[in-house]
């Protein structure tokens, strides 16, 4: 039996005509368009134009902007344009951009998720995040997460994939090139309460806080350490496709505030980064936070605001937050833990 495609899912999800969910499935076939002909760039690899070095510019975030980053914000705004949005916004542009403000819905757009990985062949993506569009464009862009109405992001791997929740659990779809289109590969994701897998760069150990630094001395300690489990850890430093690992098989994701210049507030995008992934992850039975508050529940001051960001198994999740507000309660934990650790004398 065949598995279902993206566009019937997305002509039963629009049901009896509803106005919002018919908008909302318009830019979903849009962005899959867009992101066949963002794999085919990708695809090329150092042989296309579009993977020549950074430019002499930065994006709204100080980052230096590569030429893929731009011909990939260029799809999406052009998909944005067709499936006529009342807002684009992106990493790529300072602020958002005004496209039909008579619309219902809005979007918000990582193009290019993992982009300092382009020369390293590592999977990157697309990630968006779809709100409702209310009282103008600053105003559409400073809701929580909990208001919106559908997210998903595209992975540029050995396939490409489509991740996606319109609130009704996650789905994840796989482009056929045999048959030219999205079809079905998981129909509901659900990620293990429970996991064993851990994902954080332990490059920055030393511009932790205590909690976060004692979280990790506890895992790599294993099973003599008051977890009393052995854990392994990964990181790949592209967010799509350690998302999707997650997603996959569980595990948890930490991105967290630290010392660094610049990364007092973390260094993840709450609106386009953020957002959409806790989205996901919570549809899909895990859960995501920044460290202690619920991601969803956080409003945006700014477009561009960095957070911290924790997500995964749910109940590491919570283990994390208890790290945070009351380490002591963890259970088995010996005095020897909480002054000194794998990466401490």
């Amino acid at each position: 039996m065949q598995s279902a495609t993206l566009d019937a899912y997305l002509n039963t999800y629009t049901g009896a005509d509803d106005p919002v969910k018919v908008q909302i499935a318009e830019l979903i076939r849009a962005f899959a368009d867009a992101s066949v002909q963002i794999r085919k760039v990708v695809n090329e690899g150092a042989l296309g134009a579009a993977f020549a070095g950074c430019r002499a510019t930065s994006n709204a975030n100080g980052d230096p902007q590569r030429e893929l980053d731009i011909h990939a914000d260029d799809h999406f705004i052009c998909a944005a344009r067709r499936a006529g949005v009342a807002y684009y916004a992106s990493e790529e542009l300072p602020g958002p951009v005004t496209v039909n403000p008579q619309s219902d819905i809005a979007v918000a757009v990582d193009p290019l998720d993992g982009s300092s990985n382009i020369d390293t062949n590592v999977s990157i993506g697309t990630i968006f995040s779809v709100m409702p569009g209310r009282g103008g464009a600053d105003a559409t862009f400073a809701q929580s997460g909990s208001n919106q109405l559908a997210a998903g992001f595209f992975i540029y791997g050995p396939q490409l994939a489509l991740v996606l929740t319109t609130g009704s659990g996650t789905r994840v779809y796989v482009f056929s090139r045999r048959l030219g289109t999205f079809v079905e590969a998981y129909e509901s994701i659900a990620i293990p309460r429970s996991t064993r897998e851990f994902a954080i760069n332990a490059s920055n150990y030393r511009h932790w806080s205590e909690a976060v630094r004692l979280y990790v001395d506890d895992c790599l300690a294993g099973s003599e350490g008051p977890r009393g489990e052995d854990f392994n850890m990964r990181w790949i430093a592209s967010l799509v496709a350690d998302t999707y690992r997650i997603l996959m098989r569980g595990g948890v994701f930490l991105y967290p505030a630290d010392g660094r210049r610049g990364y007092a507030n973390g260094r993840l995008r709450l609106v386009y980064e953020a957002n959409p992934i806790a989205m996901l992850v919570e549809q899909a039975g895990g859960a995501a936070t920044d460290g202690v508050t619920r991601i969803l529940e956080i409003e945006a001051t700014d477009l561009h605001q960095r957070v911290p960001f924790v997500f995964g198994s749910a109940r590491e999740v919570e283990t994390i937050g208890r790290y945070h507000s009351d380490p002591s309660s963890i259970s088995d934990r010996h005095p020897l833990f909480a002054t000194r650790g794998l990466f401490r004398a």
